[in-house]
C-alpha cells in the first residue's frame, strides 16, 4: 500500500504525521474554540428569544394604547358632541329671550305710541272745542250785533259740549 501511496506522491509518513497534527488541532479547537462558540451561539440565541419575547410584549402594549387612545378619541368626540348640544341649546334660548324682549319693547313701543295718539287726539278735541266755541261766540256776536260776556257764553257753550254725544272726550 505505501507504492500505492507513492505512487500518488503521498508520503505514508508525512500522512500519518498530518493526520495526527489534524487530530491534536481538532482536539484542542473542540477544547479551546467549540466550547466558547457553543456559548456564545447559545448565549445569542437567549438574547435573540428574549428580544423577541420584548417585541411580543411590545407589540401588545402598543395594541392595548391603541385600544386606549380609541376610547378615549370616542369620549372626546362624546364630550364635544355634548358640548355642540349645550351650545345649541343656549343658542335657541337666547333666540327665545332676545325674541320675547324685542316682543315686550314692540308692546311697549305701540302703548306708548298709543297713549301718545290718545294725548294728541285729546289735545285736537280740545283745540276744536276751543274754535268751536270762539266762532259760536263771534257768530252769535254778529247776529245780535253786540258783545256778550264771553265768559258766562264759553261756559254755556262747554256745557252743551259736554253733553252732545258726538263731541265727547274718549
Amino acid at each position: 500500500m505505501e507504492k500505492f501511496f507513492e505512487g500518488l506522491g503521498i508520503s505514508v509518513s508525512t500522512l500519518l504525521a498530518q493526520t495526527i497534527s489534524f487530530g491534536v488541532l481538532l482536539g484542542l479547537l473542540y477544547l479551546v474554540a467549540y466550547k466558547p462558540v457553543l456559548k456564545m451561539l447559545d448565549e445569542r440565541s437567549r438574547r435573540i428569544r428574549d428580544s423577541m419575547e420584548q417585541a411580543e410584549k411590545l407589540k401588545e402594549q402598543t395594541a392595548r394604547s391603541e385600544e386606549e387612545v380609541k376610547k378615549q378619541v370616542q369620549a372626546a368626540r362624546a364630550e364635544g358632541q355634548e358640548i355642540v348640544a349645550r351650545a345649541m341649546k343656549s343658542a335657541e334660548e337666547v333666540r327665545l329671550k332676545a325674541q320675547q324682549e324685542a316682543r315686550q319693547d314692540g308692546e311697549q313701543l305701540i302703548a306708548r305710541a298709543r297713549a301718545e295718539i290718545q294725548r294728541e287726539r285729546d289735545g285736537a278735541i280740545d283745540e276744536l272745542r276751543q274754535e268751536f266755541a270762539d266762532l259760536t261766540i263771534l257768530a252769535a256776536e254778529k247776529v245780535i250785533d253786540r258783545t256778550l260776556d264771553k265768559k258766562a257764553h264759553r261756559d254755556i257753550i262747554d256745557k252743551v259740549l259736554a253733553e252732545a254725544p258726538t263731541l265727547k272726550k274718549g
